[in-house]
């Protein structure tokens, strides 16, 4: 068999891959690519075949376990305080160790700086380190690396 005929079979699989999302279409797609590897290098029909054999058994019983457990696994979300970690901010009461206020979100919100020894100005954009309770322990970013 030649090895566009298995380049055009490669892509009628990709297509079918693409509206199906199930991985089967997508891994025979790649197989039938190994066999156009393989028919290019001039190996017969035999051989392709084998390849084409091997590759797919390879994909279904190797990397569509694995790629299906991926999917599977829930994204990390962040709920509440903690969705507001790594936010930029802006002191609208100057922000000390002990106190301050910030404008985060659109609500303002306590504060106090990550650096004891820190006077953060009014005005000044500041990153959210932490959260603890109802205050945001905050950090300049001018003096961020």
């Amino acid at each position: 068999m030649p090895w566009f005929a298995w380049l055009l079979a490669a892509t009628a699989l990709g297509a079918a891959e693409f509206f199906t999302f199930t991985l089967v279409f997508g891994l025979l797609a790649g197989a039938a690519l190994v066999a156009a590897v393989v028919a290019g290098v001039g190996i017969g029909v035999l051989g392709q075949l084998v390849a084409l054999g091997a590759a797919t058994a390879a994909g279904l019983v190797i990397v569509r376990p694995v790629a299906l457990r991926y999917m599977a696994q829930q994204p990390v979300t962040y709920e509440g305080s903690d969705a507001l970690i790594g936010k930029r901010a802006e002191v609208v009461q100057e922000v000390t160790a002990t106190r301050g206020l910030i404008k985060l979100s659109g609500e303002e919100w306590s504060a106090r700086a990550l650096d004891e020894s820190l006077v953060i100005p009014v005005g000044a954009p500041v990153d959210v380190m932490e959260i603890e309770g109802a205050t945001a322990i905050v950090y300049p970013r001018e003096l961020l690396p």
